[in-house]
């Protein structure tokens, strides 16, 4: 069978260190080195993207992909409107809303909530909050004129509340659509009792913890909006047709409209988790990068026990560049074996991680993932094959790189010198 002389050399010298252990360990520690990186670098990088993928989901299933309103946040005879956003192409659904920042109260507790009055027939063709809701019913529950309210599910403990319970709202004043006093006569404090016919958990501390879900009627009776309401929610078959739908809708629109999508609601989140993400991958690769350089030493040591073998070769009539190849290959074979059990055991370790926290937060009785800061209490990986093809890449071309200046230097190795005492 064929071989390339320096590729058929280069794996006997890779093959045949069972008489120096301690280059062998050398080597076997720069494998497991390599391996230990890749594998770090895929856990990181797959919970970063299920983190990333986690987060879209659930802010785009809590907010619209498109909202309009006017530019005082006060939208009038909002049903033909609807109409008109409804004909614009990749809209498929719309929803009234109106948002209020209230307070709720129960016994001696009192929390902020960002109130979100909606009509259920509408507002369960947008995102994703009807599956969240505990009761099969979901937003149904919410019933015209009995004034009922869904509550987040960390919101009803901290107001220690449960399904069947009254909870009271509160607002300073009677603040008209636009959020001010409408009239200095009509400033006055608004109290009603709710009551609580469901729970719902997005498994987000921003919205579990803040925000409550009651009838568009009822917030209309409330804040005196009989025929006004903050926007419209827009759902569209493709999210990230939102700019052209925005820019869409503005076009087709006679009256002023204020049009806003979720690529410039939530943004900054989203720049901020990917450079989060570049910046674990540049740090985590010098890892690789250390252990691959742990090859130098490995080789040199290699090169000069092998200084009689690189002699007799080269009065064989091998080139220098020959004897390059062959360490080069030796290093390279040591590397993608230590980057191949590296990206085994990362998918592995990767698909598993969820798990395996829960039982590291178990054993020590602690949580890694605190609500109050990461805002999330799970979170799923996400492998993603570029990222697999980009550490394989740049783990073996670290490895390659670092067998350079050994080979280098068995090319230099003179024959006459390396046989005096031979």
């Amino acid at each position: 069978m064929f071989h390339p002389l320096s590729a058929f050399i280069g794996l006997r010298y890779t093959k045949a260190k069972r008489d120096n252990h301690f280059i062998s360990f050398i080597s076997l520690a720069s494998v497991v080195g390599i391996a230990l990186g890749v594998t770090v670098l895929i856990t990181v990088l797959s919970a970063m993207n299920g983190y990333e993928a986690g987060m879209r989901d659930r802010f785009l299933g809590m907010l619209s992909h498109v909202t309009v309103t006017d530019s005082d946040w006060k939208l009038p005879a909002w049903q033909k409107r609807r109409e008109q956003v409804l004909k614009t192409k990749h809209v498929i659904a719309a929803a009234p809303f109106i948002e209020k920042q209230v307070m709720l109260k129960e016994a001696d507790k009192v929390q902020a909530t960002l109130l979100e009055a909606v009509l259920p027939d509408y507002e369960k063709n947008i995102g994703t909050i009807n599956q969240f809701i505990s009761k099969p019913a979901g937003l149904n529950t919410l019933k015209s004129g009995e004034f009922n309210i869904i509550l987040g599910e960390t919101l009803a403990k901290n107001l220690n509340v449960k399904v069947g319970d009254t909870v009271t709202l509160l607002s300073p004043q009677n603040q008209g659509a636009t959020g001010e006093a409408s009239e200095v006569g009509k400033m006055f404090p608004i109290f009603r009792d709710f009551t609580l016919v469901a729970t719902f958990k997005v498994d987000m501390q921003w919205y579990d913890a803040g925000t409550a879900y009651i009838h568009l009627d009822d917030a209309a009776e409330l804040f005196e909006m009989p025929d006004d309401v903050t926007g419209l929610r827009v759902q569209l078959d493709d999210l990230y047709k939102a700019q052209e739908v925005t820019s869409a809708i503005a076009e087709n629109s006679v009256d002023d409209y204020l049009i806003t999508n979720w690529t410039t609601q939530q943004a900054n989140i989203f720049k901020a988790i990917k450079l989060q993400k570049t910046m674990f991958f540049m740090v985590l690769i010098l890892i690789v990068g250390v252990a691959a350089f742990n090859l130098v030493s490995t080789l040199i040591m290699v090169v000069t026990e092998k200084q009689a073998d690189i002699a007799i070769l080269r009065t064989l009539g091998m080139s220098g560049g020959q004897i390059m190849r062959v360490f080069i290959v030796q290093g390279g074979v040591l590397g993608i074996i230590g980057t191949v059990i590296g990206i085994i055991l990362g998918v592995i370790v990767a698909s598993n991680l969820s798990d395996i926290v829960h039982w590291l937060e178990q054993l020590l009785n602690m949580h890694f993932l605190k609500a109050e800061v990461h805002g999330i209490t799970q979170i799923d990986t996400k492998i993603e094959l570029m990222d697999l093809i980009l550490i394989a890449l740049s783990s073996f071309l670290l490895a390659i790189i670092a067998t350079i200046f050994p080979a280098w230097k068995a090319s230099k190795v003179h024959p006459a010198e390396a046989l005096r005492y031979e």
